[in-house]
């Protein structure tokens, strides 16, 4: 370690990967409890001669060989030391003073010193007990992906084969109209997602647990992974229990449809162009925290995973196979996959994007939504907080006005941000904001007779079928009404899910109730005539 290192190090203090020991005349057990704990967790280094706020005040220079001598019989010793480790002490001199550095890089294994296991948590040292706190520490551990784990039992009739048809044409839809799975079987899809694999240590093949948990059946979810729940929270009147709440215990992809619908049950969704194009940041916020909670779960813990909205923010966290621990910012991002398997299928029907991508979204769009920026925290459970004030929305924004639009009405609040303006200045404001008045009630006259036309075109239009459910009659009567009507501008108007409404889409398109015509971004949507009247 040089000078510069070594400065910074006193300088920050004790954190999860910094230790400072007194160490007079010897080494005390507590300092191979740090090691420990190092070893378990990310590494780290001790520094031995350092009181705990980071004064210097070293070591006796001739007990220093006794001390180092007596550290490597230590860890050298499986009686004492399990298993063991080799570490090479480093003698520092500083200011005057002597100390001993000890750099202790991260383990392949789980260390324990006299028995007892450590884990380092902040600037502590942490006897660990419970079962399942071990089990976590094993799996961090592990070189291996847990969702790769092969179940040889697990066969199709486990699966939700149901969902294939709806996921085969969303993947397609997202690859503007060309998928591989799109003229696969059902075993031939399976398997290109990876779900259906072989262990080449032991030999076994079949389903892994990335099919069990993408489309396994509720009861073969609970038979693998008991305690697998997704519990959607929302505490603002009732903060010491909820005011709303869904557990969630089912696969992956409707988990993700389920949990979407909980966030736009409770939260605004805020207007804002996007160029010329209206974005749901609310949609793309939620999206993300979503994604992230489901695709990068560690499943085989029994820590449930959570979706909380409060007043003044919202938060998502699951348990986590970490590879480091801290915050994690655009600038530090380092793309660390913890389920390849599942966050490749999630991309593959438009659930998700490229690793990293999610974190870069949040900070842009967090920022647009709330006017703060959101904030990830990776360890055991990774957490992702968004602030929430919902006062706040911005749609324009420069250096002398501030228009703020809500909600999709037209209505502008003004704040001048020069009050040394002239008198000649300020009268022409006023007949702006007059002529704005004006403008904004002849669009809410002409939206009004729009919606009476709307209105009137839609009772023209009754649907025969009673096969069909309330969702599907409602979004035949909004293509009724515009034949080329988006899937987006159908979540809007329809508040149903776009989730759900790439599933209705197809089906309808399957049963012959209706048709597409054109190229996928210009065409056109036709009812069939055998159900209008």
């Amino acid at each position: 370690m040089n000078e510069k290192s070594l400065k910074a190090i006193l300088q920050i203090g004790e954190n999860v990967a910094v230790e400072f020991k007194r160490c007079g005349n010897g080494m005390e057990h507590d300092v191979y409890e740090s090691v420990c704990s190092f070893l378990n967790r990310f590494g780290g280094d001790i520094l031995l001669g350092v009181k705990d706020n980071g004064e210097v005040i070293g070591v006796p220079s001739k007990a220093v060989p006794d001390m180092i001598r007596n550290f490597i019989r230590v860890i050298s010793n499986p009686d004492l030391f399990s298993p063991t480790v080799y570490l090479e002490p480093e003698i520092l001199k500083y200011e005057g003073s002597v100390m001993i550095h000890i750099h202790i890089p991260p383990s392949a294994e789980v260390h324990s010193f006299k028995k007892v296991i450590y884990d380092r948590v902040d600037d502590a040292d942490v006897k660990v007990t419970s079962t399942s706190q071990i089990a976590a520490m094993y799996i961090r551990k592990q070189n291996i992906f847990t969702e790769k784990r092969i179940y040889p039992y697990v066969a199709m009739e486990d699966l939700r084969l149901d969902l294939l048809p709806g996921l085969r044409v969303m993947a397609v839809n997202h690859s503007m109209g060309s998928h591989p799975w799109k003229n696969m079987t059902d075993g031939e899809l399976l398997r290109s997602a990876g779900l259906f694999g072989v262990d080449r240590a032991i030999g076994e093949r079949g389903y892994n647990l990335a099919a069990v948990m993408l489309l396994g059946k509720d009861d073969v979810i609970r038979d693998i992974v008991p305690a697998y729940v997704a519990d959607a929270l929302l505490r603002k009147v009732n903060v010491d229990r909820y005011d709303d709440r869904e557990r969630i215990q089912t696969n992956l992809v409707e988990s993700y449809d389920r949990l979407m619908e909980f966030g736009r049950k409770h939260l605004p969704d805020k207007f804002y162009l996007e160029d010329t194009y209206r974005k749901s940041l609310r949609n793309t916020i939620v999206r993300e925290m979503i994604g992230n909670t489901l695709i990068h779960r560690e499943f085989t813990s029994s820590y449930t995973a959570k979706f909380v909205i409060e007043t003044n923010r919202m938060y998502v966290e699951n348990a986590n196979r970490a590879g480091r621990e801290g915050i994690i910012t655009p600038e530090n991002l380092e793309s660390n996959p913890k389920n390849p398997v599942i966050a490749s299928f999630f991309r593959n029907i438009g659930y998700a994007d490229q690793l990293g991508s999610g974190v870069r979204n949040l900070f842009r769009y967090t920022k647009l939504y709330s006017g703060k920026d959101p904030e990830f925290a990776e360890g055991d459970v990774f957490r992702i907080t968004v602030p929430l004030n919902d006062n706040y929305s911005v749609d324009y924004m420069d250096q002398e006005r501030t228009y703020y639009v809500m909600d999709e009405r037209t209505y502008f609040k003004k704040y001048e941000t020069d009050w040394r303006r002239s008198a000649a200045e300020t009268s022409v404001i006023a007949t702006d904001l007059v002529k704005n008045v004006t403008d904004s009630a002849k669009s809410a006259t002409e939206t009004s007779a729009g919606a009476t036309n709307s209105a009137k075109s839609a009772t023209e239009m009754n649907i025969s079928s009673s096969d069909l459910t309330e969702k599907e009659r409602r979004i035949l009567r909004l293509v009724h009404q515009n034949p080329a009507i988006t899937q987006k501008e159908l979540e809007v108007t329809s508040g149903i899910s776009l989730g759900t409404i790439k599933r209705i889409l197809p089906r309808l398109q399957q049963k012959g109730i209706l048709l597409r015509s054109g190229s996928r971004r210009a065409g056109t949507w036709k009812i069939a005539d055998s159900i209008r009247k």
